[in-house]
């Protein structure tokens, strides 16, 4: 079975993954076109509203957080066949679940129905109590009643939905998304999502998880959809992971080391990765070309479908158009075929 592969984009990553500042509107677009030339299925973007509070405290500027459906109306117009996905978008942050909606199906239709959209709680809790700070919600519930206020809005004609945190009544969403099935894949590491993928979702976007764990999530997703009664084939299986491909490994994880996104992946493991204990390059896909080929296929043995969103360690766009550019020629045949 052949591995769809995306590219991660930096629309919220100045200061996390990358340094501040990175990647200015113009540079985004640039990457966009990029890897439509490369022949990735995707770019996928991910979603910030404020600051981190660690990242105030090594950046003197704020880094700039681009909305991601907003850019994505741009790329769209500056693209013709990459699609566009949403890696995540935090739901707990969009408190109006019917404005969300409307935003979805519009850019569908600006976009010749390209769009993707991944949901998840997002990975700093912090940035959620800045925004709602005397909310007691629990993230993950909210997620899935957004899902759930979603396809209601988008498969009625008219809908009403009566929810814990989201609520409407009696509303026409028109036009529906173009696509007459646009995909929604959740977002996450939690035992929980594997849930709520197998019942609700077109897809699972796990970070940085192991080959063994994957396969065992994946066995468990198989049952849960058995249950639910859906087809578990037509569930993408589709983990996020940090690229850098090198002229060998130990070269590669030099550089990978140096980068911004080493700084941001070790702060992830009090939050999304802190059940991981491997090494980060271990976990992700850093080495050599050959090492890269070999760590790849061996998820696709697990049960991956989409390597998606594939996050670039490197500290420059030109870097990053490079790394990108490697992977689609020296990598991509070897495991897409």
């Amino acid at each position: 079975m052949a591995l769809i592969v995306s590219a991660g984009l930096p629309t919220c990553m100045e200061g996390l993954s990358y340094p501040v500042p990175f990647a200015d509107p113009d540079a985004i677009i640039r990457i966009a076109q990029h890897a439509e030339r490369l022949g990735y299925h995707s770019v996928w973007g991910n979603d910030h509203m404020t600051t981190q509070r660690y990242v105030r405290a090594e950046f003197a500027v704020p880094p700039r957080f681009w909305e991601p459906l907003v850019t994505y109306a741009f790329i769209a117009a500056a693209t013709t066949s990459l699609r566009l996905g949403t890696g995540v978008l935090v739901l707990p942050m969009r408190r109006d679940i019917v404005v969300l909606a409307k935003q979805i199906a519009t850019l569908d239709h600006f976009s010749g129905g390209r769009l993707e959209i991944g949901v998840g709680v997002g990975a700093y809790r912090e940035e959620f109590e800045a925004l709602a700070p005397d909310s007691e919600a629990r993230r993950g519930d909210m997620v899935e009643e957004g899902v759930k206020a979603l396809h209601a809005l988008f498969a009625d004609r008219v809908s009403s939905f009566d929810g814990r945190y989201y609520r409407f009544r009696d509303v026409e969403l028109f036009p529906k998304p173009r696509q007459p099935h646009l995909p929604i894949y959740f977002g996450g590491n939690s035992e929980n999502h594997l849930r709520r993928v197998a019942e609700s979702a077109d897809g699972w976007i796990p970070a940085a998880m192991e080959a063994e764990r994957l396969r065992r999530h994946v066995a468990r997703l198989k049952e849960l959809a058995a249950g639910a009664g859906r087809d578990a084939a037509t569930i993408a299986v589709a983990p996020q992971f940090v690229v850098h491909v090198g002229r060998n490994h130990e070269a590669a994880v030099t550089r990978f080391r140096e980068t911004q996104m080493y700084k941001h992946l070790m702060s992830l493991r009090q939050s999304t990765l802190k059940q991981q204990t491997a090494a980060m390059e271990d976990l992700n896909l850093i080495g050599g070309v050959d090492a890269v080929i070999a760590k790849a296929l061996r998820l696709r043995e697990v049960g991956v479908t989409h390597l998606l969103g594939l996050y670039f360690a490197v500290n420059s766009v030109p870097e990053l158009l490079d790394q990108m550019q490697l992977f689609a020629e020296e990598i991509t045949p070897k495991i897409a075929a």
